[in-house]
């Protein structure tokens, strides 16, 4: 890495940049960049094995050796003052570090890979969350269908805690794409006979979670091979949607356990 640059001004065209992916949750399609905010998604990208084009560091965190050698995974550095870090978060604390990397290829759907499908899951926390639980419970590819929130939007990375670096994800495709998988589609349903500790569980599977309103599409649902439902004994009507997710994926592992 080069020695770093100094950045005073915030008219500096790589903070309008970073401001841009900030504010547009969709503008890493459009920029070609990625923004990833704090100390712990830019240590869990370097240590998937990633390089950054671009390293930003507040000028007290440059003071931190772990921070400028986390910088150092970077093309190049730039130190920024406080007060124009703060122009890049939307955090009340903002992080003294993020990086700046490509947007992923997106990958074509791998057939045999346990998977976790997202239909048109809306809220951003909920979606990070998920993928979350699936790098946790074994599953390795999130298939996110036209109308979920953008993958790799902060606030999805944010909730997602570095799991996107260890997942396959391939976003923004239509239901009808499912078909490359050669593995049984399961779903939640609150009006199933069979609770899902009941039965034995296919492996590997893909799971379908559904729109936090609207549930799955009942097209969709008509192509799941089991539709199963989660015991609630508290008599809620239903569990938020990561929440749902992290008790199917969970028995998933436990079972194979």
């Amino acid at each position: 890495m080069a020695e770093p640059r100094s950045i005073t001004s915030k008219d500096n065209p790589l903070l309008v940049r970073v401001r841009k992916l900030v504010a547009d949750p969709g503008g890493y399609r459009k920029l070609g960049e990625v923004w990833l905010e704090g100390e712990h998604l830019c240590a869990a990208f370097v240590q998937r094995g990633g390089r950054a084009l671009q390293a930003l560091v507040s000028s007290e965190g440059w003071q931190q050796p772990h921070l400028r050698e986390l910088a150092g995974h970077a093309a190049a550095a730039a130190i920024v003052p406080g007060e124009l870090m703060a122009g890049l978060s939307t955090l009340e604390s903002p992080p003294a570090i993020g990086f700046v990397v490509a947007t992923p290829t997106a990958p074509a759907i791998t057939p045999d890979a346990p998977s976790v499908v997202l239909d048109r899951l809306q809220d951003a926390g909920n979606v990070g969350t998920v993928l979350r639980s699936a790098s946790s419970f074994g599953f390795t590819q999130v298939i996110a269908l036209k109308g979920t929130a953008a993958l790799w939007s902060p606030k999805v990375l944010r909730a997602g805690m570095g799991a996107h670096f260890g997942l396959r994800l391939v976003e923004g495709v239509e239901a009808d794409a499912l078909a490359a998988l050669r593995l049984p589609l399961l779903a939640t349903s609150s009006h199933a006979e069979a609770a899902l500790h009941e039965v034995d569980l296919p492996w590997p599977c893909a799971w379908v979670m559904g729109h936090e309103g609207q549930g799955i599409a009942p097209a969709l649902q008509q192509r799941c091979a089991m539709r199963l439902r989660i015991p609630q004994p508290g008599g809620e009507e239903s569990l938020n949607v990561a929440a749902a997710a992290a008790v199917c994926l969970y028995e998933s592992a436990r079972q194979r356990a």
